[in-house]
């Protein structure tokens, strides 16, 4: 795997007993201590992400706010600064482009967060759409540039305290603070009351330089706390249960946010028209043809990401995303489905390896009140 990429904290998997894989072109950790035990970390105490693979992206100028709200569904007027917002950008067909945070650094001046494997692509269509003069609209990939950790669990707060002065109290859900300085670190870091896991947390950028002494300072400061270092398994049953969506399985260029029920991101009613917004209207006004949902197996059997959903003999939809969760403790799913299925208590079935197993629509986020 030498030719894969490596972000500013891989030294440190080998240390721990990481077990790397491939991930979109990146040697990252699969799992340390192992998937299950990490996720009740992170649900129970709190647990220490390296997600320094993903992509950063600045948009500064005067023209700024201007350009991204014709690039993205959220109305990016109604933030200020050190705020977020989580946002979608669309193809003319609703298809999505990705799905990212926006963080507003000040006026004029944002930083885009996207996922890891879209970020050229990203970065290209936002080159390709940009029709503003060099000093009204730049465009910077400074992905290189920083390290990002996750803090996430009920103790994030409590231990990330200890390394710091600043109020972190102070900092309410998708808000941040750009110069909270953290040990003895010499240069501040961005700390976000953000997360991908449905617990409280943060998510912490930092100059590369100094990402794994961060790392380091952080997994000592939570030894105590039993803090532990997770692993992208856990990273995805976390987000699973917690309904937050996986780019290429619950959103991709074939599904739209409004399909995905993530409609609270897509401001239709905001003047500028951004891409896709005539379809994503369409979808808003009159109900989308097709709708995730969230079923529970009946039969034994695990729904993983691709199986066919059908109704008898007819196909209506598949699974995006599938596990036994480690917190219910229940086999459950995310499915694509002809609207008209995705009514809790619906009867259905998934092919599983040549088998229909039943299955039924539930509630979804399968966690309540995260």
């Amino acid at each position: 795997m030498s030719d894969l990429k490596r972000t500013p904290i891989f030294p440190e998997y080998e240390k721990l007993g990481g077990k790397t894989i491939d991930f979109g072109g990146w040697e990252l950790p699969v799992q340390f201590s192992g998937i299950k035990e990490e996720h009740h970390a992170t649900r129970n105490q709190a647990g220490l992400f390296d997600v320094s693979h993903m992509g950063e992206i600045t948009v500064k100028g005067p023209k700024s706010l201007e350009f991204l709200q014709k690039m993205v569904t959220q109305d990016v007027s109604k933030s200020t600064p050190n705020r977020a917002q989580y946002t979608f950008m669309c193809y003319e067909n609703g298809g999505t482009v990705d799905d990212f945070l926006i963080y507003m650094m000040g006026e004029n001046d944002y930083l885009l967060v996207v996922n890891a494997a879209n970020t050229e692509k990203d970065y290209e269509w936002l080159l390709r759409h940009n029709d503003y003069k060099a000093d009204e609209v730049e465009i910077k990939n400074v992905s290189a540039d920083y390290a990002q950790l996750a803090l996430q669990g009920p103790k994030a707060e409590e231990i990330l305290q200890t390394l710091t002065e600043t109020d972190l109290s102070s900092i309410r859900f998708f808000r941040f603070d750009q110069e909270v300085f953290l040990g003895a670190l010499k240069v501040p870091a961005l700390v976000s009351r953000t997360g991908y896991t449905g617990e409280d947390g943060f998510e912490i950028y930092i100059e590369k330089e100094f990402g794994r002494e961060l790392w380091q300072m952080i997994l000592e400061a939570g030894k105590s706390r039993e803090l532990k270092p997770v692993g992208l398994g856990a990273r995805d049953t976390l987000r699973f249960e917690a309904n937050l969506p996986l780019y290429g399985q619950e959103i991709s260029e074939d599904i739209s946010p409004v399909e995905a029920g993530m409609a609270f991101a897509v401001k239709v009613k905001k003047d500028e028209n951004f891409i896709g917004k005539k379809v994503l209207k369409k979808q808003m006004d009159n109900g989308p043809d097709r709708k995730l949902a969230g079923i529970e197996m009946i039969d034994k059997g695990i729904p993983r990401t691709g199986y066919e959903i059908r109704d008898g003999d007819k196909q209506i939809g598949f699974v995006t995303s599938g596990t036994q969760s480690p917190t219910l403790e229940k086999n459950i799913g995310l499915i694509l489905v002809d609207a008209a299925y995705a009514v809790p208590g619906t009867e259905l079935t998934v092919n599983v390896r040549k088998r229909n197993l039943k299955a039924k629509v539930i509630e979804t986020p399968f966690l309540k009140n995260k």
